[in-house]
């Protein structure tokens, strides 16, 4: 008897579990992502080809202690590798886990992989060649708690590699998932009374091509011409065979017996063409049907009583995508309503708020996972189609402490926001550590961007919208615990400042190569209108990292205001000029603005037009700063110059803030008239300033009184510093 493990995305090991048990394996028991089982090769065999939800299967050979790499390289080397791989053979190494002294699995890939090799070497003066691709042995090492499990793959490639996919949508989904998600739905059973198939946002199909294989008894693996066991030494290709054999015969008689065709809509052609190549490759063109359809044009198919209807319809990858899917959902939840009664209906969602805009009440939930994001799976009894009332969960510890600290914030902060007539601030910087983002309150005046018709029943200006951005999250937090907190903070955030979801911007973190990373940004063009210090500014909370309006500089931009009647303004790196705007309204002779990018330089010119704020005194300009200073030969009585920590614009040279800043203020004392003053900030958390500029300006730093009262958590949210020149200097000048 031997002891196998077959590995699952999480969320499936109680299904896989269940699967692998009606395959024979008596003993399966779950673990996470996967199961361990027992048996003879042939049940192996039999869930490499019948498995619908198993990643991989394999075959577990050695266990033992690993607390460095010596002891791994050891105890890989005490395996005797010649009865699984010939000398003159092939084999990779996929190694997954870690410990305290094994953090690289590269490298702990290739001391198994030395190991190997060294065995062969001393036995034959020979070894067998590495090929990642597609070896004949591909082995598995796993570190857990200072242990390593070695094991062959039996599976070779992922088993939801089917075989048959020739093409997929933008967002394809893995056939296992999609397995999981009929089987959650309770497909098998309906199938079993001959009941219909209905996906109306098919993509590539896959739902409908496992759908079917499960209705037709065809086994997932069957169309697969590759697995790990061929090349292994310990293959049983008459067991095999038989297997294979058995499988074809039920699949022909399945097929020949299944008399009934399934249907597919998507609205895109091209996605439409990719799975029509799908179903080809499947076997199943009869079987089939796809058609160009919205969901808006929805309906039951002709004769079908009862049935499935299946969806994973779009999460909204891009930020604030999401707010503009609801239509689409609110139309999907009409027509189940509707067109579908006496049917059942499966949707995966990866947000809960899209999940009541559906209007159903689920009668089950289920949580899985695609790729990493969490989804849930809400299952609907389509006859019973009365509306659902919207759940009201109760919030969690944390949840309800973050509420707590909310309210608190919000109500301490009331008067002084009303006293200096602030709309627009910071309600939370990261306070609790659990929940790491930060919340900024923008209490919008009207819109600025194309003209759109105000739905019934919406809510006049002034409005409150909320910007929710993520902060990285330690490493040491797992991902699902990181983004349940993250939905409830957004949920929270919502319910204190009564702002419905799509008024709430989420600029979510991702993991890449590099580090944690802002996800894509949405498209939506949607421009509000905020005010501060009686001036109006345009901000977008959605499509930018940045809003247009750095909020943390509120007390500097006043500052601008306040000294510049009269003098030359110069601002560099301008961004949307919303400094520039104050030193006009405070009664500058001239502002001279200067950034690289025309985007912004548009938008400058529109905040300064909606202060009706005009005329040639009042430059734009589209350069790179230092060059642009290099070229230079006015004079400015007040500079004020805040760049970004970083930049790496394809038009102009890299630049850093730390090694470059003292070359950019010698190039602005250069064109500061006498008795100027430099306004100098940064937002480099371990920012510190060139000592050499002490020889040249008089510096005092501002910082303390230039970070406003809602930032006074974090002092280092920027760094601000004041600049005039030396007597000494204005001599030689």
């Amino acid at each position: 008897m031997a002891r196998y493990f077959a590995t699952c995305p999480k969320g499936m090991e109680y299904l896989l579990r269940d699967e692998l048990s009606a395959l024979g394996a008596g003993d399966a028991h779950e673990a996470l992502a996967g199961v361990a089982f027992s048996g003879e090769l042939a049940l192996a065999y039999r869930a490499c080809l019948w498995s619908r939800l198993a990643s991989r299967v394999l075959l577990l050979l050695a266990d033992f202690e690993a607390a460095d790499a010596e002891a791994l390289y050891a105890g890989v080397r005490a395996i005797d590798w010649e009865q699984h791989l010939a000398v003159d053979g092939s084999f990779a190494v996929d190694a997954v886990g870690g410990g305290d002294a094994l953090r690289n699995s590269q490298f702990v890939a290739l001391r198994s992989k030395d190991a190997i090799v060294d065995q062969f070497r001393e036995r034959h003066g020979t070894r067998p060649d590495v090929d990642t691709e597609r070896p004949a042995l591909r082995v598995n090492v796993r570190l857990h708690k200072g242990r390593a499990g070695v094991a062959i793959d039996l599976a070779g490639t992922p088993l939801h590699r089917r075989g048959w996919r020739q093409g997929t949508g933008e967002a394809p989904l893995k056939e296992n998932l999609a397995a999981a998600i009929l089987l959650r739905g309770g497909w098998p059973a309906l199938a079993a009374t001959g009941a219909g198939l209905v996906d109306p946002m098919c993509g590539s199909a896959t739902l409908l091509i496992e759908g079917a294989c499960m209705a037709a008894d065809v086994a997932p693996g069957l169309q697969r011409d590759h697995f790990g066991f061929l090349g292994w030494r310990g293959h049983d290709a008459a067991s095999w065979q038989a297997l294979r054999e058995e499988a074809e015969q039920r699949a022909q008689h399945g097929l020949r017996t299944l008399g009934r065709v399934f249907h597919g809509y998507d609205s895109d052609p091209l996605v439409l063409k990719q799975a029509r190549h799908n179903v080809q490759a499947a076997g199943l063109a009869g079987f089939i049907q796809l058609t160009r359809q919205s969901v808006e044009r929805l309906q039951r198919p002709d004769g079908m009583a009862t049935g499935l209807v299946v969806c994973n319809p779009p999460y909204g990858e891009r930020l604030g995508e999401r707010e503009a899917l609801a239509p689409l959902y609110r139309s999907l939840g009409e027509r189940l309503r509707t067109q579908f009664v006496g049917w059942q209906a499966a949707v995966i969602v990866a947000d809960d708020e899209l999940g009541h805009v559906l209007g159903l009440r689920a009668h089950k939930r289920y949580t899985l996972y695609n790729g990493a994001i969490e989804c849930r799976l809400l299952n609907f009894d389509l006859a019973q189609t009365a509306p659902a009332e919207r759940e009201t969960r109760p919030l969690s510890a944390g949840a309800q402490a973050l509420a707590n600290r909310l309210a608190k914030t919000s109500r301490h902060q009331r008067k002084q926001l009303a006293r200096e007539g602030i709309t627009c601030w910071r309600a939370y910087d990261a306070d609790l550590p659990d929940y790491a983002a930060a919340i900024d309150v923008f209490t919008v005046i009207g819109r600025d961007d194309a003209p759109a018709p105000v739905a019934p029943g919406s809510a006049p200006f002034p409005q409150t919208w909320l910007h929710v951005q993520e902060y990285a999250p330690p490493r040491e937090i797992p991902e699902d615990t990181a983004r349940t907190r993250l939905r409830e903070l957004v949920r929270v955030a919502g319910e204190t400042f009564a702002v419905p979801r799509e008024r709430i911007a989420l600029k979510t973190r991702y993991k890449a190569k590099g580090g944690s990373k802002y996800g894509r940004l949405a498209q939506r063009g949607q421009f509000l209108l905020v005010e501060e210090g009686g001036l109006r500014f345009r901000v977008n909370l959605f499509d930018y990292l940045d809003t247009g309006l750095f909020l943390d500089h509120r007390p500097m931009r006043a500052q601008v205001r306040a000294r510049a009647r009269g003098q030359r303004f110069l601002n560099l790196f301008c961004y949307t000029g919303a400094v520039s705007v104050c030193a006009a309204a405070g009664g500058a002779a001239t502002t001279t603005s200067v950034d690289l990018s025309a985007t912004y330089l548009e938008w400058a010119t529109r905040n300064f037009t909606l202060n009706a704020i005009g005329g040639p005194h009042h430059q734009l300009v589209q350069a790179d700063a230092l060059a642009w200073l290099r070229h230079a030969r006015g004079q400015y009585d007040l500079i004020y110059v805040d760049p970004p920590s970083f930049s790496n614009s394809k038009r102009a040279d890299d630049f850093d803030v730390q090694r470059g800043h003292a070359e950019l203020l010698l190039l602005c004392g250069q064109r500061l008239a006498p008795g100027g003053v430099i306004l100098f900030s940064n937002n480099l958390r371990r920012f510190r300033l060139d000592e050499s500029l002490q020889q040249v300006f008089e510096v005092r730093t501002t910082t303390a009184a230039t970070i406003p009262f809602d930032f006074a958590r974090d002092g280092h949210v920027h760094h601000s510093y004041e600049l005039r020149q030396r007597a000494v200097e204005l001599a030689k000048t």
